[in-house]
């Protein structure tokens, strides 16, 4: 195991991501607070869609996964809208929650521009910027969201602003509300407890365990379809974007049909993956067979696989338990990478290049 202290912490992580993951409790806390004093929707959503990119947009991503498998909630249709324009069967019955850190992210500015020709049920979540400037403009809601993260930081406003937003809108059965209630705080217990283990600077530290076993390779994760979708591809972005690291990963049954094809070339290259698989007690039946039959074929392979699982009474608190164990384990690898988190270059280059450009005059 590739060993490091606090200080060599404290001298690659110069903006202190190490501080804003371990305070992740507190923020679910303060987006509760936060959410149940939002505003609601104007009418009952039966279709919602949620503008965002990266960072911004997750949160959506998460509820949409999380909620189908609430049964007052499994007819609800969410969608998540990462594009520049918005899909025409939007009209005034759709609810639209535009999301934006920054409130600059020219993707939702351009859908925002689109969509409030649709429909006034709008609500921008945002700490400022463009969004929040427009949003007041044409008398919409806006919800503020504290200042100082990066977008990918603040998962925890990104989604339980926005769960509250949903389940405030709609006349829920006293049953459904004890399920969230109960669930909500079962997680919040369990990311309290895991913050205190995930910032022990040692080697019992799983994070750190897991860190190293990724260190010098590129994790490919796998998960079912439903359940775990979207905390797969948020373990993929933090690798991205935290440790500077190229990660992959694939569905199941999908990736059944095609991902596993490609185990076998080019050979030189196949000892730098990774493989984790994601597991969850809710995976179909087929899937954890399918998962079983995969183990089997990447060890005759030669291959090691990793396995991960949520641990929790609730769905939800198994989500944010891998949640936060990729959060702390990218952060870890960017300290064997020897990277600082925060910043991402590559993506500032990128939009460096894009503002030489107008594209929105608001």
């Amino acid at each position: 195991m590739k060993n490091f202290d606090i200080e060599d912490v404290k001298n690659i992580d110069i903006h202190n991501m190490f501080a804003v993951i371990s305070e992740f409790p507190e923020q679910v806390s303060k987006a509760l607070e936060i959410g149940e004093s939002a505003p609601t929707f104007k009418i009952t959503p039966r279709n919602i869609l949620i503008l965002g990119m990266g960072g911004s947009a997750i949160g959506g991503d998460l509820v949409r996964s999380y909620l189908q498998n609430i049964p007052e909630f499994e007819k609800l249709n969410i969608v998540i809208n990462r594009n520049y324009n918005i899909p025409k069967y939007v009209d005034d019955s759709w609810c639209v929650i535009a999301s934006s850190y920054s409130g600059n992210t020219e993707e939702t500015l351009s859908g925002f521009d689109k969509v409030k020709e649709s429909t006034s049920n709008i609500i921008c979540l945002t700490t400022g910027g463009k969004l929040e400037k427009l949003a007041i403009a044409h008398g919409l809601s806006i919800v503020n969201v504290p200042t100082g993260l990066q977008p990918r930081c603040a998962l925890g406003y990104g989604f339980f602003i926005i769960l509250k937003i949903i389940s405030r809108s709609i006349n829920l059965s006293e049953e459904t509300q004890d399920f969230l209630k109960y669930s909500i705080k079962e997680t919040q217990h369990k990311l309290e407890k895991k913050s205190l283990i995930y910032s022990q600077i040692d080697d019992e530290n799983p994070a750190i365990q897991l860190a190293n076993q990724i260190y010098g390779n590129i994790p490919t994760i796998y998960s079912a379809t439903e359940g775990t979708d979207v905390v797969n591809m948020r373990w993929r972005g933090q690798f991205q974007e935290n440790a500077k690291n190229l990660a992959f990963g694939g569905l199941l049954p999908e990736a059944n049909h095609n991902d596993i094809c490609g185990w076998i070339m080019p050979e030189d290259l196949q000892d730098r993956f990774k493989i984790i698989f994601m597991e969850d007690d809710l995976d179909n039946e087929r899937v954890k067979l399918r998962f079983e039959a995969l183990k089997s074929i990447y060890e005759s392979l030669g291959k090691d696989v990793i396995l991960v699982k949520g641990k929790g009474k609730y769905l939800l608190t198994r989500i944010f338990d891998l949640i936060y164990l990729a959060d702390w384990t990218s952060f870890y690898l960017a300290m064997l990478n020897n990277v600082d988190p925060t910043p991402i270059p590559l993506i500032s280059q990128l939009k460096k290049y894009l503002d030489s450009y107008l594209f929105l005059d608001n």
